[in-house]
């Protein structure tokens, strides 16, 4: 996006290098779910360290309070609310990034980089949704977004394919085996979680999570078939890692760009044994802690490769935390006093500041002032023109159309925060943040989560305003401040409608 439009770039005198760049995406990570974030109950030393040498956001957001939007958002630099079909995926999705869009892949790319995308997808593979023939070449997967190496998950360990796809193909594919995935009907013959619980030796669901069972666990979805293919969700961590790091040391010599998206702490969590049970919290602690475990690993590989001083490594989450998502693994009971959003109301799937402000940590030595808080107002839907501002790219017009240059505030030298940053919650109502208020627009959906969660939506039929400078959300002051409901509306109004030229009357002062 060029400058302007009400949300101005950032300044940086520095001119463009070329580091080895690695983004740390853990998925329904909470804001308050990391030691250095103030988490109880669980240590990630890792994640302290990286913060130690770096630079800590307290005040970031991801532009979804929900994964596969918020993933759209971040690697497109496009609002996913302007697209259908970007709402949770399922795991027979066909592809949602479109091959001729432009991505944060294609940014690197095109200046020369190798790229990689490991773990978690949940963006859809192949040309049409419930079309893919998963025992031949995906007609559209990675390789056609910019990533030149991939080893990923179609969706969630929630949901069926339950195996690996790598560069488009599914990893160790057992011809013995073949896989048929369905969303609508079950296979003749197929166990499933609601009519034979007696299989289910590794996790029970609480609600919903009750159709095709692999590695003795029930899913979302159908699936038949796999045979030497299907993960061990025990072993996840370790095969995305394992596969991330033998990427960082083939590229050792040459740039290279890492998307690292774990699938911790998103359920059903079952860590490897070396974590379960280890934690007073249960398995979602158990994850957390395996996630840390993670993010060490490629620490210590970068250590090792002599590569820690020119690669940047930018660490967050996809949304804000769940604790009963559909798996009775008791998150909930074990909590022992631990907040997973950090004292904020609401969480994944929610309007409310527990949905979208999530965890970041940015660690370029050399270039980052290492143990430095920033409470500097920050979105991921500007992390694309900012990587393409970073490597000296431009990027092509019409492309990442809600994208800004904020590089600046990535590397801390620029404090001036983003005037206003856009988030979408599950039914896609949205909320204008400032580094002042919250404005939630209205909305007629239900006060809570309905599918077990019990987590609040933050909709209402009427505007909501916060002084998040006062409080957690806590005290609708719309009705004592209408011409700031007025202007906040009027910014969602004119976002909504690309109405750029207006935008540029919004360009709040940071006490705004």
């Amino acid at each position: 996006m060029a400058m302007g439009v009400g949300v101005q770039a950032s300044a940086t005198d520095r001119k463009p290098e070329r580091p080895n760049v690695i983004l740390i995406y853990a998925d329904d990570l909470g804001y308050g779910d990391l030691e250095c974030y103030g988490a109880k109950n669980v240590s990630t030393p890792n994640v302290n360290r990286l913060a130690s040498e770096g630079l800590r956001f307290t005040n970031a957001h991801a532009a979804a309070a929900t994964s596969t939007p918020s993933r759209y958002a971040m690697l497109t630099g496009e609002y996913a609310w302007r697209k259908p079909g970007t709402d949770v995926a399922a795991g027979n999705a066909g592809m949602i990034i479109r091959p001729e869009q432009f991505t944060m892949a294609d940014v690197f790319k095109s200046k020369g980089y190798a790229t990689g995308a490991f773990g978690k997808w949940h963006l859809g593979l192949g040309d049409k949704s419930g079309e893919q023939d998963w025992n031949a070449p995906l007609s559209a997967a990675l390789g056609d977004l910019g990533f030149d190496y991939s080893y990923i998950m179609a969706a969630t360990a929630d949901r069926v394919p339950c195996v690996f796809i790598e560069n488009g193909m599914v990893a160790n594919h057992d011809p013995e085996a073949p896989i048929s995935v369905s969303y609508e009907s079950n296979f003749d013959g197929e166990p499933t979680g609601k009519d034979n619980p007696e299989l289910l030796y590794n996790m029970r669901p609480s609600h919903g999570h009750d159709q095709s069972i692999v590695n003795g666990i029930s899913r979302i979805g159908y699936m038949k078939g796999g045979g030497k293919a299907l993960w061990k969700d025990e072993n996840i961590a370790d095969s995305i890692t394992d596969h991330a790091v033998a990427f960082m040391a083939k590229h050792k010599d040459e740039p290279f760009f890492m998307y690292f998206a774990t699938n911790d702490v998103h359920v059903p969590r079952f860590p490897h044994e070396r974590f379960r049970g280890k934690n007073k919290m249960g398995v979602r602690g158990d994850a957390i802690v395996q996630f840390d475990w993670s993010v060490g690993r490629i620490m210590a590989a970068l250590d090792s490769l002599g590569l820690t001083d020119n690669t940047l490594v930018i660490l967050s989450s996809d949304n804000g935390p769940v604790v009963d998502d559909g798996y009775d693994d008791r998150a909930k009971e074990l909590l022992s006093g631990h907040s997973p959003t950090g004292g904020l109301r609401g969480g994944k799937y929610s309007a409310f500041e527990g949905g979208t402000r999530v965890p970041v940590i940015v660690r370029w030595p050399g270039h980052v002032a290492g143990g430095k808080t920033t409470d500097c107002l920050v979105s991921q839907i500007d992390w694309l023109e900012s990587m393409a501002s970073l490597v000296g790219v431009r990027v092509p017009q019409g492309s990442a159309p809600d994208s800004y240059n904020r590089l600046g505030n990535l590397l801390g030298t620029d404090p001036r925060p983003r005037p206003w940053v856009l988030e979408q919650a599950a039914d896609k109502t949205l909320s204008l943040r400032t580094p002042k208020w919250k404005y939630i627009e209205p909305s007629t959906g239900p006060a809570i989560v309905p599918w077990g969660t019990e987590i609040e939506t933050g909709y209402l039929a009427m505007p909501q305003l916060y002084d998040v400078t006062v409080d957690a959300e806590t005290r609708n002051v719309a009705a004592d401040h209408p011409d700031v409901v007025a202007m906040l509306k009027s910014i969602v109004d004119d976002v909504r409608a690309m109405d750029y030229f207006n935008l540029e009357l919004y360009n709040l002062s940071p006490d705004d």
